[in-house]
């Protein structure tokens, strides 16, 4: 499983990872309960690798937020994404010091929270973000 194989897939909680594709959209399987559905090109997807977080000097890719946080908890689960917003907020100030707080919401972070704890009972290896990020600057 990698990072460019996960999506979000608005309307549905959770994440997804792309099995197959078919002439009208893509199978996918729940991280969360491993069914497997069809979803037709009418539904907005997001691939977790092309999502990135403002900061003040660039966006940084989403996969280098989750590095930061599986650094920071040694791979395992973070802080409940119910937390209050300020503990959210100051979460994220943790794993990405110079975000940029006028364009990042609470919502935002609630989000990355519960996607990188979903990856971790998934047993998604964060390791090999580093790889994928060192193959394509190449």
């Amino acid at each position: 499983m990698t990072i460019d194989k996960i999506v979000a897939i608005s309307g549905k909680p959770g994440l997804f990872e792309i099995l197959s594709q078919t002439k009208g959209g893509i199978i996918v399987r729940s991280l969360v309960d491993n069914k497997r559905f069809p979803v037709n090109a009418v539904q907005n997807v997001s691939v977790l690798n092309d999502i990135a977080i403002y900061t003040y000097e660039e966006e940084v890719p989403l996969r280098e937020v989750f590095k930061n946080i599986a650094e920071k908890e040694n791979g395992k689960e973070t802080i409940n994404h119910k937390e209050s917003n300020s503990t959210l907020l100051s979460f994220m100030s943790e794993v990405l010091p110079n975000f940029d707080d006028e364009r990042v919401y609470a919502s935002n972070v609630k989000k990355i929270v519960q996607w990188y704890n979903i990856l971790v009972h998934a047993e998604f290896d964060f390791a090999t973000l580093e790889e994928e990020e060192e193959t394509t600057e190449d």
